[in-house]
């Protein structure tokens, strides 16, 4: 899976990536699923689709009634179609120079989360509704005032926003320029329960998949992929046992493509088939 430069993918006409910048995005594939190296920090404003986001720490989906500001840094993301609609979404790019302006201009001085949270989920209304519909790429391109009016389309979401959530939002902008860098153990053990593969997971981390190999060994004295799939399996004899679930229920989420494969390694570790405990 090759990695996505973003937003450079999206300027290819233009030298240097301006500090505000619009995409208007589509897809008619059913399912895309990136390794992304966001360079600046993004609205992301979904209007037709789904979309699933892997960060190091955490994953978020959300849907059309949902827009999510972003964080820049490594992410997997997959966008899906549910329908036979065009998948689409407008992309807000923003640099840290505007919004350490904006912030200096219309907040006061507060501390950032605690957390470093990639990502901040915004709730649609009608307002954000018609702000999405005012935004396109060729208004913000080829206009004589396309600067003057793209900075005060990213005051008015902002200020918007800020109105709307509050301090809790005013937080999170602040969080954005903050430059603490998650620690590689709470990477690797945020996602030991997805369905993530042990290169996306070192590319989370910021690493080639050879360089993740021997940081994890140094780190937990073990190989990675025994040691993953020692916890995930763990995990999954909890849910068997709790009752609620069989293993077809849960082998793709316990990183497994088929099921034929999760019970055998299941057998191998416990000594019994994921179906005599789930019985």
């Amino acid at each position: 899976m090759p990695i996505e430069n973003i937003p450079e993918i999206y300027a290819v006409k233009q030298s240097n990536i301006p500090d505000l910048f619009v995409y208007d995005f589509k897809m008619t594939s059913d399912v895309v699923k990136s390794k992304v190296n966001l360079s600046m920090n993004m609205f992301s404003f979904l209007q037709e689709g789904k979309k699933q986001v892997h960060f190091a720490n955490t994953s978020m989906a959300v849907n059309n009634k949902q827009s999510l500001l972003l964080k820049k840094g490594n992410w997997l993301w997959t966008e899906l179609l549910d329908t036979d609609a065009i998948y689409y979404c407008k992309l807000f790019f923003f640099s840290e120079k505007k919004l350490t302006e904006f912030l200096s201009k219309y907040t006061n001085d507060v501390k950032p989360y605690k957390e470093e949270v990639p990502y901040f989920v915004i709730e649609n209304d009608n307002y954000l509704a018609a702000f999405i519909t005012s935004l396109s790429s060729d208004t913000f391109q080829n206009h004589s005032y396309s600067n003057a009016l793209l900075s005060l389309k990213f005051e008015e979401i902002m200020l918007y926003l800020l109105n709307k959530y509050g301090s809790n939002f005013e937080y999170y902008l602040r969080s954005l320029i903050s430059k603490e860098v998650s620690p590689f153990k709470n990477i690797v053990e945020s996602n030991v329960h997805s369905n993530l593969k042990l290169e996306e997971i070192a590319f989370l981390c910021h690493m080639s998949l050879s360089t993740f190999k021997r940081h994890f060994t140094s780190e937990y004295k073990e190989p990675p992929g025994k040691w993953l799939q020692d916890k995930r399996l763990q995990k999954a004899k909890e849910l068997l046992e709790a009752g609620d679930l069989k293993a077809s229920d849960i082998y793709l989420d316990i990183g497994y493509n088929n099921l034929s494969n999760f019970s055998v390694a299941f057998k191998n570790k416990f000594g019994v088939s994921p179906t005599d405990i789930s019985n």
